[in-house]
Parts: C-alpha cells; sequence; structure tokens
C-alpha cells in the first residue's frame, strides 16, 4: 500500500503530465507572437488573435475536462500526450496558417479539439461530468472544426470569414447554447483550476521575458549592449514584472477563495477563467511583440506608429481584462486599472516623436504607480481581515 497521502479532490495540484502539456503550449504561443511580429498591421493583428483565441480555447477546454478527471488516470495521460503531438504540429503551421500549411494547422488542431471530447467523454463515463452538457458543446465543436477545416480549402477573405465563425461557434457553445445545462456540467476543484490558468499567464509573461532577450540580441550576437539597450531591457522587464504584481499581489487568489465560496461556481469559472482571461493573454502577447520590436531597432530613434500601438495597448488590454475579471469574480469595478489603461492610449497617441527608451521609461512608471496603489489597497484589506479574525478571537476568548 502507498504511504503518499491521498489528496482532496478540492485541493488537489496541477499534475506533471499537465505541465509537460503547458510546454508544448509555450511553443505555439511563440508562434503566435512571431506572426505578428511579421505583420504589424490591424489585418496582421486581427489573424494573430483568430490563432490565439484559437489556441487559448484549446488550452482552456483541457484544463476542463483534466479538472473532472483523476489526475492519475491512464485515460488523461493518453489525451494530454497525443494531443501535444498535434498542437506542436498546429503550432508549426501557424507561421503559414494563412497560406500553404492552412489545411495542416486546421486538420491538426481539429484532432487536438475531438480528443478534448474524448477525454470529456471518459469523465462522464466515470460519473465525473454531466453527459447533458458534453453532447451540447460537442455539436458546436463539431460544426466549428469542420468550417474551420473547410476554411482552410478556401483563399483570402472567404478563409478568414469561415474561421472566424468556426471559433464564435465553438466559443459560443458552452458560453449561449448550452449555459443552463454547464451549471451542471461538473465539480470545480478550484485550487487545480485556478492554479492551471494562473500558470498560464506565467507562461505568457516568460514569452514576454524571452522577446525583451531576443529584440535586445539582435539579427546576430554580436550586436553590442550600448547604454541605451540596456535600459530599454531593463525597463521592458520592470513593465512585464509590474503585470505580473497586478495579476498575482493578492489578486489571484483573492479571486479563487472567491470560486471556491461562490453559488455558481461553473458559470463563474467559464465566464472568469475561459472568457476574460482570454483579453489578459491577449495583452500579454501583443505587450510582448511591442517590446521585441522596441529592443530589437534603435532604441534611441521614435517607435513607429504600431510598434507604439502594440506596446502601450497591450498592456492596456490586459489591465482591461484584468479589471473585467476583477468586476466578474470580485464584484469590485477596479477604476485604478482602467485610469491608467487610458493613460496609457493617450500616450500611444503624443509620443510619436520621442525616443523608443522614453516611451518604455513611460509605460513603467505608470504600471508602477498602478502597483504602488494596488499594494497599498490590499495592505489595507489584509490589515481589515487580521483586525477582524484578532476581534473573533478575542470574542471567543471572553465567551
Amino acid at each position: 500500500m502507498s504511504d503518499r497521502p491521498i489528496e482532496s479532490p478540492d485541493e488537489r495540484r496541477t499534475a506533471p503530465i499537465e505541465l509537460l502539456w503547458d510546454l508544448v503550449f509555450v511553443f505555439a504561443i511563440t508562434q503566435v507572437t512571431t506572426l505578428l511580429w511579421r505583420d504589424l498591421t490591424w489585418a496582421g493583428f486581427g489573424r494573430a488573435m483568430l490563432v490565439l483565441a484559437l489556441v487559448w480555447w484549446a488550452w482552456s477546454a483541457y484544463v476542463w475536462a483534466a479538472n473532472a478527471q483523476d489526475p492519475g488516470s491512464p485515460t488523461l495521460r493518453g489525451c494530454l500526450l497525443l494531443s501535444s503531438i498535434s498542437i506542436f504540429v498546429a503550432g508549426l503551421s501557424v507561421p503559414h496558417a494563412f497560406g500553404s500549411e492552412a489545411t495542416l494547422f486546421a486538420v491538426s488542431y481539429a484532432v487536438v479539439r475531438f480528443l478534448h471530447l474524448a477525454l470529456y467523454a471518459d469523465a462522464s463515463r466515470k460519473g465525473n461530468a454531466a453527459w447533458s452538457a458534453i453532447a451540447g458543446f460537442a455539436l458546436t465543436v463539431a460544426i466549428g472544426m469542420a468550417l474551420l477545416i473547410a476554411g482552410s480549402f478556401a483563399d483570402g477573405a472567404l478563409r478568414i470569414v469561415l474561421w472566424v465563425l468556426a471559433a464564435a461557434i465553438d466559443y459560443a457553445g458552452p458560453a449561449w447554447l448550452t449555459r443552463e445545462r454547464l451549471r451542471g456540467l461538473q465539480r470545480v476543484a478550484v485550487a487545480h483550476f485556478a492554479e492551471r490558468y494562473s500558470l498560464f499567464v506565467i507562461i505568457c509573461l516568460g514569452e514576454s521575458i524571452v522577446a525583451i532577450g531576443v529584440g535586445a540580441l539582435g539579427p546576430s550576437t554580436e550586436r553590442a549592449l550600448s547604454g541605451e539597450l540596456v535600459v530599454a531591457v531593463a525597463l521592458g522587464l520592470l513593465i512585464t514584472v509590474a503585470m505580473w504584481w497586478t495579476y498575482f499581489e493578492g489578486f489571484a487568489e483573492t479571486a479563487a477563495e472567491r470560486l471556491r465560496d461562490h453559488d455558481d461556481p461553473v458559470l463563474a469559472a467559464a465566464d472568469a477563467y475561459s472568457y476574460l482571461h482570454l483579453v489578459i493573454v491577449a495583452g500579454i502577447i501583443t505587450f510582448a511583440v511591442g517590446i521585441k520590436v522596441l529592443t530589437r531597432d534603435s532604441v534611441s530613434a521614435p517607435l513607429p506608429g504600431p510598434a507604439r500601438l502594440v506596446l502601450c495597448g497591450g498592456v492596456a488590454l490586459y489591465l482591461l481584462g484584468s479589471a473585467a475579471f476583477a468586476l466578474r469574480m470580485i464584484g469590485r469595478l477596479e477604476y485604478e486599472k482602467l485610469a491608467v489603461a487610458a493613460a496609457l492610449l493617450a500616450l500611444y497617441a503624443i509620443t510619436g516623436a520621442i525616443a523608443a527608451w522614453a516611451v518604455a521609461a513611460a509605460v513603467a512608471a505608470l504600471v508602477v504607480a498602478l502597483c504602488a496603489v494596488e499594494s497599498d489597497a490590499v495592505r489595507r484589506v489584509m490589515s481589515g481581515r487580521a483586525g477582524e479574525a484578532s476581534s473573533t478571537a478575542s470574542e471567543r476568548m471572553i465567551g
């Protein structure tokens, strides 16, 4: 008999096989940033965000299915390993997904989505998930994947229209078409669920750090590290750390606590994590492209408009997503995040003539100030909780 303690389903953590699965998705995310970096136009941004939405939805879907499985399940391991191969192939084809490798991308991605349904069906067979809810969004998955594959054989605008429609239908399955049935989908293991999404945020922030390093090295490792470049790199890292701070400094933990006590945990988790976290992730990935351009080109020259927009706008998008997440989970509208997001967009509009490193310094100043304000708020909340706990303890002693 094993001496390993039995882990409570509510407190289970990420399994090693899931961490391996995440590593494969790291590659897919890097391909999305490359896709956007190669075409910094509105059309390029739209294509990159479409691919990101598909990649994100596949990853998020597996979080839900794995949450309903025993972490040691052979079915879980088998589906994750097989889908890892398929999503890696899909990642390889991302740079040419709107060209010569469209069908390879669509078919390999569809394999990932159908393996997810098989994993969920196994969870239903074991009594860990409701078949009625699974059958509801299985239909939208099938329709969406059919449109994705059909679109891969089309050209130009028709392909994009079919792919957007495929993503919309796939997203709409649990969002609207089966929302009532979704309530009874499964019991949410909160510790595992919240940890998985936190880890994905870390993955994306890691991509930002890689983008800073790749940009600083330039086309050749022979590039000299000037004082201005070192300052720009330090500022890029400071912005990344500030984004990490706004998510993890009390915020992620508070959201997980609210989910644990929520009256409607499945719908709250779907809204706040599966949907709204896409905005958070999109903001980080967009910022990663902007900071890569900033450190790769001359940091003493003005940033081109598109690069300046993804730098400032990426952080603003991240803050908007964070504010929406807080509103859904905590019920609090974080005006300070909205104010900084607006200031970042204004910064984009007025900094067309100043040096790139100065733009980064202004962005860093805004997000660091936000961290200071939020840290003060967290300290006040923690002090209030400590006071309440002390008061309760005193009352018990008196009683």
